[in-house]
Parts: structure tokens; C-alpha cells; sequence
């Protein structure tokens, strides 16, 4: 194991091994993606860009979970916009990368957690892990989902699960193209190994040129939908009752009571 920079890596850990980075978020018990772990995702990452050598990412979680999302106790006004700010710092340098990553998705992968999982290039899912974007039952959305969720799935399944928040499993989350493929749970470590083992036979020179030419039709569109979604999210949605209400009602374990405002 290696330290990614000068500071001390406390809720991720990152393993460096030839041409392939490692990282694991280690905020248990169920990886809870808050402002500390977003910020030290982005110091690996930027260290990880920097290594010549390094061409395959691997996330994954430890524990029980992959990620149960972001930090609930965030979503309020005065933290909010540094918020969303730093995580979304977060999945454009997943997207800009020109290393392959590829996540491994096991238990709770929800909210900030499946953003964070959908917008690597490979995502390998345990068949019984947990994926959905409940964000709409605390009276949020989530924006990155907003923005490249229909790319991925189509238009109605992504208007199905970010409306309504349910939870779909790890093989219906591979039929309908939020994973790339679906494994039994004892199984899914070796799957990821072969994924890599594949790469590794590969051009890293060609590999990031092909993820370059791939992604750049869909990148001008992501930017603008995303500064878009993060617009709306704080001029409209933080200034709903309904909002503070939601994340409110999160904390003190009850139900909301909506108003509709």
C-alpha cells in the first residue's frame, strides 16, 4: 500500500501495483461519500493521472457496501454548493481520465455511490448488490443521474428510477445497461481480474485515445447538462420547503410531511 500524496489517506485507500491503481473507499461501514472522502478521491485521482505508468483504475468499496450515496447531513443550504461542487469535481475527473477505470460494485450502491459507479468506463456488479437513486424520497434528485442516466439506460428507465427512487438488483441493473456485466457475489472479484487482464494485453496509448474519441460526442453534452442540473438544484430545488423537509425528516428517522412548496 502507498500513500497517494503528502496527507494521510483516511476514508479511501489507494494500492499501486505496476500499471494498475487500486482504490477502495474505506468509510465503513457503509461508505458514505462526505466531504472529506470527496476530497481525498480527488487527490488520488490527480495522482494517479500524474503516473505515466498507471492505465487501469480500479473502485471498488470495503465492507458490506460499494457506497449507500453522499452525505445526507450535507444537503443544506449553507454546504450545499461546496457540496455538489466537490463531488462533482470528483466524476469529471473520473470522466476525463484517460485511464481506464472500471468499478466493482458490490451490497449498497445508491445515490452519490451509483453516479460514482456508472460513469466508469467498465462497472462489474455483484447479481445481488443493491443499485437505485432514492434521492427523490428525501425531495432531491440526483444530478449527475439527471444528466447521463438516459444515455446509459434510455429515457424511461432513467425517468422510472430517478421519478419514482426505487431499488433494482445487480442483474436487472446489467439488462439494462447501468452495468457491463452481472456476477454471482463470490464471483465478482475474479470477473474484475479478468476485465483487467484483457486491458493489460492493450495498447495504454490506444486505450486512451479510443476512451478520448468514444466519450467526446457525449462530453459536450454531459458538461452543459451537468452545470445545467447544478443550477436547478440550487435556484429551484434548495428553495423548496419540500427539500428542507425531506433531508430533515431523513435525519430525525420519521416520514416527511410534504406541502408541495
Amino acid at each position: 500500500m502507498i500513500a497517494a500524496t503528502d496527507t494521510k489517506l483516511e476514508r479511501i485507500s489507494l494500492d499501486v501495483q505496476g500499471t494498475v491503481a487500486r482504490i477502495v473507499l474505506h468509510h465503513l461501514p457503509l461508505n458514505v461519500i462526505d466531504i472529506p472522502l470527496m476530497e481525498e478521491l480527488s487527490r488520488v485521482l490527480a495522482e494517479i493521472e500524474s503516473r505515466p505508468s498507471a492505465s487501469v483504475i480500479v473502485l471498488s468499496g470495503a465492507g458490506e457496501a460499494f457506497s449507500a450515496g453522499v452525505d445526507v447531513a450535507a444537503h443544506t443550504p449553507d454546504t450545499i454548493e461546496a457540496m455538489l461542487g466537490k463531488f462533482h469535481a470528483v466524476i469529471r475527473a473520473l470522466l476525463a481520465t484517460k485511464k481506464v477505470t472500471i468499478a466493482a460494485v458490490h451490497g449498497a450502491c445508491l445515490g452519490g455511490g451509483a453516479e460514482l459507479a456508472m460513469v466508469c468506463d467498465l462497472v462489474h456488479t455483484a447479481d445481488n448488490a443493491q443499485w437505485g437513486f432514492p434521492e427523490i424520497k428525501l425531495g432531491c434528485y440526483p444530478p449527475v443521474a439527471c444528466t447521463a442516466l438516459a444515455a446509459l439506460v434510455g429515457q424511461k428507465r432513467a425517468a422510472d428510477l430517478i421519478l419514482t427512487g426505487r431499488v433494482i438488483g445487480g442483474r436487472e441493473a446489467a439488462e439494462i445497461g447501468l452495468a457491463t456485466n452481472a456476477w454471482p457475489d463470490a464471483e465478482l472479484g475474479a470477473g474484475v481480474e479478468q476485465s483487467v487482464k484483457r486491458l493489460l494485453q492493450l495498447s495504454p496509448a490506444a486505450l486512451a485515445v479510443a476512451k478520448k474519441a468514444s466519450y467526446a460526442w457525449d462530453s459536450m453534452h454531459f458538461d452543459k447538462g451537468l452545470a445545467r442540473a447544478e443550477r436547478v438544484y440550487f435556484e429551484d430545488l434548495m428553495k423548496t420547503a419540500d427539500a428542507a423537509e425531506g433531508v430533515r425528516a431523513f435525519l430525525e428517522k420519521r416520514p416527511p410531511k410534504w406541502t408541495g412548496k
